[in-house]
């Protein structure tokens, strides 16, 4: 199997580092492009044998699958580039999840899915969301899971919830280290413990969670309540926090999902502008 990728930025070498280090595909099998092209060298430079492509083209080309790991923004150019070189064999994988199934389908004659990965996918841990277009069958879906499997819990969610379930699988990372950066940061400067020490701490907490959550089938009302006892010390903060954080958390997913739709109109217009300048001619 030769895997493509278009897009070396933060998600696209992410990938490509996490597959080559779970051993689940070798640098010979991958072919890497990206708009500049020191960051594909940087990556050959890591994985020795891993081939370069000064063309998107070229990668589509060459590979059974490819990932499209660019903004949306820049994705109707990738489009415009592997449009003609794609054939109906070939998957696509996007992991830009304003891009909706049905745009892509119109504008590539090849199979489509959306799979939006985790930064904790470099560790072999979290989720990836994983979205099918309709000419994916069930042995490419096995194909791709399976090779997502390698290095994450690859879950199928339906598009209409792409984006509540990338806060939690995708963003949430980021949400979580906030809110464990500044919890650090007030228990370093009112008690003067180590902050390094105190990252070590919550790093394992997270993880034990984590399993509690998963292994454990504790839901998070239920792990509350075998730690809080009625009067203690963590049943008060967590009174702090309910009164402090209260509507937070909606105002969080609505403000995920009014950039989500921003970035999915402005995407469609890109494709929607060329389609009305045709019409004109």
């Amino acid at each position: 199997m030769k895997v493509g990728f278009i897009g070396t930025g933060s998600m696209g070498s992410l990938l490509i580092d996490a597959f080559i280090h779970a051993g689940v595909l070798t640098p010979p099998q991958i072919t890497a492009s990206s708009r500049t092209f020191a960051k594909v060298q940087k990556l050959a430079h890591r994985h020795a044998g891993l081939n370069l492509s000064l063309r998107n083209s070229d990668t589509a080309a060459d590979s059974d699958i490819v990932f499209i790991c660019v903004k949306p923004l820049e994705f109707k150019c990738v489009i415009d580039e592997i449009r003609d070189v794609v054939t109906p064999d070939q998957i696509v994988v996007s992991i830009t999840s304003p891009l909706l199934l049905h745009r892509l389908e119109s504008e590539l004659p090849c199979k489509v899915s959306k799979i939006i990965p985790s930064i904790t996918n470099l560790v072999g841990s979290g989720a990836s969301l994983c979205i099918h277009g309709s000419r994916i069958n069930e042995e490419d879906r096995y194909m791709l899971e399976n090779l997502m499997s390698a290095i994450s819990k690859p879950i199928r969610v339906p598009e209409s919830h792409t984006r509540v379930a990338s806060d939690f699988a995708s963003c949430g990372p980021a949400f979580l280290a906030f809110f464990l950066e500044q919890w650090i940061q007030a228990g370093s400067e009112l008690t003067g413990m180590d902050s390094r020490q105190l990252n070590d701490l919550a790093g394992e907490m997270l993880l034990g969670t984590g399993k509690l959550l998963t292994e454990g089938g504790l839901t998070p009302a239920e792990l509350q309540s075998r730690v809080a006892v009625p009067g203690g010390i963590t049943a008060e903060a967590l009174m702090l926090l309910e009164a402090s954080l209260h509507d937070v958390f909606h105002k969080l997913v609505r403000t995920t999902h009014h950039k989500y739709e921003e970035d999915v109109r402005k995407a469609d217009a890109l494709f929607n502008s060329e389609q009305f300048n045709q019409q004109q001619y």
